[in-house]
């Protein structure tokens, strides 16, 4: 579960009176840490480029060679 739903399903259970204590804090955080904001955007632009299907094609060779399950030669020793 990501930070924001988790604080979000915080945030729906609480009374009226929590949430405008909470948003005042909120306030208060950004204002007290100014380059938070600058972070927050550069974030979502990384988290919003598009997703490739089938970037990773031809990366795996398949079917797996009949000694893949082998011991490897370089782990002779501790076996």
């Amino acid at each position: 579960m990501s930070t924001d739903t988790a604080l979000w399903k915080a945030v729906l259970n609480m009374p009226d009176d929590l949430k405008k204590e909470l948003l005042h804090y909120a306030e208060y955080l950004l204002e007290k840490y100014p380059n938070a904001k600058e972070n927050t955007k550069e974030a979502e632009e990384i988290s919003e480029k598009p997703r490739l299907a089938g970037s990773m094609k031809g990366t795996f060779v398949l079917p797996l060679p009949d000694d893949f399950d082998e011991p490897l030669e370089d782990f002779e020793e501790y076996m």
